[in-house]
């Protein structure tokens, strides 16, 4: 996932003090306070946990939060902290924040960003510091391809999604005509670029909003015209919700297919129950019912419902981590090492990085989800090729 770049606010130092204060920094995980000696390890996490896309990283926030309960309790003389920084998902929001965990040497590792743009603006900042970076849900390409060695994530990235949705759309789907739609940010233009390429000539026309738009009667002229039977969208929420919602209130009914970046039970709230219905959302994020061990139990039990996108992930972001804590290693250096090291089962998947700090492809996963009943439900596992 990814989510754009915001206006540039102030001085740098009033953007540090601003940031702070409306992220909150606030510790979770029942830990104890900062020199204490049972206290073994200190865990910065930042994504978009408020704003209008939140619904799609509060269930890795929550993973996250209980794989520390859960160390917590069962290491009582090495207790870890989780200290939370809401960047809402915006890159020039998420910058300071780097900055201040960067200079803060009781933070020895970093989960995060959940999306890319946010990713992508911080990775040199916590590199240079020696921090690692473990991603639940930051899917661009790009961000292994930059040289950056602290930086890891637990899911498949856009080049696979993107590979696994031609195939849904061409195989499933049994598309003719496929109109492609995207938010002109890194996440969107770079998936729809693969499904272009994947699709070729079945893709008759595009055309590209605008963050934060909220008319959209330009591009259902558009769409109109081409007459699809199938609407590929690559974006978020924000955006994708009120544009369904208007192409069916105008008559448009060709199928429409959107990526992980809409994993999120605004995206059908927003749009309406009857324009959402049907619509297909792929995302590289394991179905609740198919983690393993007992998680999806016990963050039910924790939190009332079940985990939704990317709760597996987040659990799994965060146990690496712990694992390493819990290992005996406390310094910055030793995290990353143990990072780039790993190689154990986890909730999602097994957990082995690449050199580029890529999960070992042949354990990604690319599922289809269904709206129904204006839930988003598991639909199948597209098989990659």
């Amino acid at each position: 996932m990814r989510r754009k770049n915001v206006r540039a606010v102030g001085t740098a130092a009033v953007a540090v003090v601003a940031m702070l204060a409306a992220a909150g920094c606030q510790d979770s995980g029942g830990s104890t306070a900062g020199g204490d000696d049972k206290q073994c390890g200190k865990i910065a996490i930042f994504g978009a946990f408020t704003g209008p896309n939140a619904g799609l990283v509060i269930p890795s926030l929550n993973g996250a939060k209980l794989a520390v309960k859960e160390h917590n309790a069962a290491n009582p003389d090495c207790q870890v902290t989780l200290q939370e920084f809401d960047t809402q998902g915006n890159a020039d929001q998420a910058t300071p924040i780097a900055s201040q965990v960067a200079q803060d040497s009781s933070f020895t590792s970093v989960i995060g960003g959940h999306f890319s743009a946010e990713t992508k603006a911080t990775m040199g900042t916590y590199e240079a510091a020696g921090l690692v970076m473990v991603s639940p849900s930051a899917t661009a390409a790009e961000l292994t391809t930059l040289g950056n060695k602290s930086f890891f994530r637990v899911v498949g990235n856009d080049s696979t999604q993107g590979g696994a949705a031609v195939t849904y759309i061409r195989d499933v789907l049994a598309a003719k005509k496929v109109f492609a739609i995207d938010d002109g940010q890194t996440y969107g233009a770079g998936i729809i670029n693969e499904v272009k390429k994947g699709l070729g000539p079945l893709v008759v026309a595009e055309d590209r909003v605008q963050t934060d738009q909220q008319n959209f009667d330009a591009t259902i002229s558009k769409i109109k015209s081409a007459n699809p039977d199938v609407i590929a969208y690559a974006g978020y929420t924000n955006e994708a919700a009120p544009l369904l919602k208007q192409a069916r209130a105008a008559g448009v009914t060709a199928k429409f297919l959107g990526f992980d970046g809409l994993y999120d039970p605004q995206f059908p709230a927003g749009a309406g129950q009857s324009a959402a219905e049907g619509a297909i959302v792929t995302c590289p994020c394991l179905p609740a019912d198919k983690a393993g061990g007992t998680f999806s139990a016990d963050y039910e039990k924790e939190y009332g419902i079940p985990p939704g996108s990317y709760g597996a992930e987040g659990y799994d972001g965060a146990k690496i981590l712990l694992d390493g804590y819990a290992a005996g290693k406390r310094s910055r250096a030793e995290m990353i090492e143990w990072v780039r090291g790993y190689d154990k089962q986890g909730v999602s998947k097994y957990l082995k990085f690449d050199a580029s700090g890529d999960v070992d492809r042949s354990r990604v996963v690319i599922w289809a989800y269904e709206v129904k009943g204006g839930q988003i439900v598991a639909q199948q596992e597209i098989k990659l090729s």
